[in-house]
């Protein structure tokens, strides 16, 4: 399929999100989209698929002028795509969900040995451990994503459109994805890539597009004109900024350990200790059990042996409410939209949110100039980017939002800060701001524990690095910040050769039990 996009407008209130765009989607290709958070990307992809109706401009599909007005118009067309926002039923089976469009039936009824079977069959392309008869709800935001990859590449369709498709997931799995992508372009299949990593972009796409501020600035360039320097540039229109890490004291004493732990989901002699002042990196790939063992420090999961010590005195940690009252312990999740934030409630209330006894009257009355006096000095330190503080969270970018959750928890004095993939879908620029932000806020002797499926991003932020594999701790790695050494030790010990056994890391120069900086 060959689709072509002829100076497409879109306009909304007091914003002109796309102004003029063109370029061309060649079948046989994949093309990769690129701009920062707000160039328009998200709403030329929703043009595309029938979700929005263009201001003006014009689609072709084949040299044929289209008008999708809703999305199953795009659908017949032959046109697919994964969106950012997760469209899965929850209560529905992973099997149910892949093929929704399309449930095969047998005398009038939906035909469930057949949903399963063909189910798997997509789902088997990225990641074969998912049972089809799995209630998504149970599962993990990672888990999602990959069966929306799945539901996607159940269409069939002759362009698919991805859009942040390895955002959650591990790279295994996104290798998995990429060989299927290769095979579909192969087969003369138009695929549009939409990514923020782009040594993935890079080592993907045959040509690239890229949008700022609602405009094309590079139309379809060949990706072997293009570099990581070029594509930047473009995207900011500037040079790619660098996070400044600073130096920072990381104290020998530890401030909490796990010891001997295993928990209801599976952990067995979980041992680890974390630093004051550290970051202390949670390695492994999807389903490797990392958020699970660190949502058993906030009571999130039930712990059925071993202990949690803090400050060297044993505790017991119930619930996520006494983590924070008693214990000072704070959990940023994976799923800010879900859990982390109130999308409908303003940034300082979301701040607040954790604090509001603090910044109540001692009657129990809600004081608003309490609340300012707390909060909007810390919104102005993260430089969440709003027009006033009472700015709806829902209505943020992805940078921001993050800032906002982060924020909140800052803003409740924790001492140790778990984080779940902290910059997921977030663009170049505000990345590397919030990276600044967690390497900040451990110089005034915050501890934290990063949970990260991005190795650039644990190699840059981390001090230690925890493997994890199959809910066990497999190795300990002091970070050199080598990326070629630290990746390749972190991989020797997820990797599982044929007799099952695990893989031990090519080089063990930066294997260690301690930081001992």
């Amino acid at each position: 399929m060959k689709l072509t996009l002829d100076r497409i407008e879109k306009r909304f209130p007091g914003v002109v999100a796309l102004n003029g765009a063109s370029f061309e989607i060649l079948p046989g290709e994949i093309h990769a989209f690129l701009g920062e958070n707000g160039a328009g990307k998200s709403t030329l992809i929703k043009i595309i698929t029938g979700l929005y109706r263009p201001d003006g401009g014009e689609l072709r599909v084949n040299d044929q002028a289209v008008r999708f007005t809703k999305p199953q118009d795009a659908l017949k067309a032959g046109i697919g795509a994964v969106h950012q926002e997760r469209n899965l039923i929850p209560r529905f089976s992973v099997g149910e969900n892949i093929l929704i469009e399309r449930l095969p039936q047998k005398h009038g009824l939906v035909n469930y040995d057949e949903v399963h079977r063909e189910a798997k069959r997509y789902l088997d392309l990225i990641d074969p451990t998912i049972d089809t008869s799995t209630e998504v709800r149970y599962l993990s935001v990672a888990q999602m994503q990959i069966v929306e990859i799945a539901k996607a590449l159940s269409l069939e369709a002759n362009l698919l459109i991805l859009d942040e498709p390895t955002a959650s997931i591990s790279g295994h799995e996104a290798e998995a994805l990429f060989k299927v992508l290769r095979r579909l372009r192969d087969e003369g299949k138009a695929i549009v890539f939409v990514s923020h990593k782009l040594e993935e972009v890079t080592a993907l796409c045959d040509r690239v597009t890229v949008l700022r501020d609602g405009k094309v600035v590079v139309s379809g360039e060949l990706m072997t004109n293009m570099d990581r320097g070029k594509i930047v540039e473009a995207m900011i229109g500037r040079e790619e900024p660098s996070a400044d890490m600073g130096n920072r004291h990381i104290a020998t004493q530890p401030i909490l350990s796990l010891q001997g732990v295993s928990t209801q989901l599976g952990h067995e002699n979980a041992n680890l200790t974390l630093n004051k002042g550290e970051i202390l990196g949670l390695y492994g790939l999807v389903g490797a059990g990392r958020s699970e063992l660190a949502r058993a420090l906030i009571g999130d999961v039930k712990i059925t042996a071993g202990n949690i010590k803090l400050h060297g005195k044993t505790i017991k940690v119930p619930d996520v409410a006494t983590a924070l009252k008693k214990y000072r312990i704070g959990y940023v999740s994976e799923d800010r939209k879900g859990e982390g934030l109130i999308l409908s409630h303003s940034i300082r209330s979301n701040i607040g949110i954790a604090i509001w006894r603090r910044i109540s009257s001692r009657a129990g009355l809600f004081s608003l100039a309490r609340e300012r006096s707390h909060i909007d000095p810390l919104a102005r330190k993260l430089e969440v980017k709003a027009p006033s503080w009472e700015q709806l969270v829902g209505n943020l970018s992805g940078g921001n939002q993050q800032k906002v959750a982060l924020a909140k928890w800052l803003a409740a004095g924790v001492e140790i800060l778990i984080i779940d993939e902290p910059t997921v879908g977030i663009d170049i620029g505000t990345k590397t701001a919030i990276h600044e932000l967690i390497s900040e806020v451990t110089k005034e002797g915050l501890s934290v524990i990063l949970i990260s499926s991005d190795m650039s991003e644990m190699i840059t932020l981390a001090d230690r690095i925890l493997v994890m594999h199959q809910y066990k701790i497999l190795g300990d790695i002091i970070n050199s910040r080598q990326y070629d050494v630290v990746s390749r030790d972190i991989m020797g010990y997820i990797h599982v050769d044929d007799s099952g056994s695990l893989g031990t890391p090519a080089r063990s120069t930066s294997i260690g039990c301690m930081a001992s900086t």
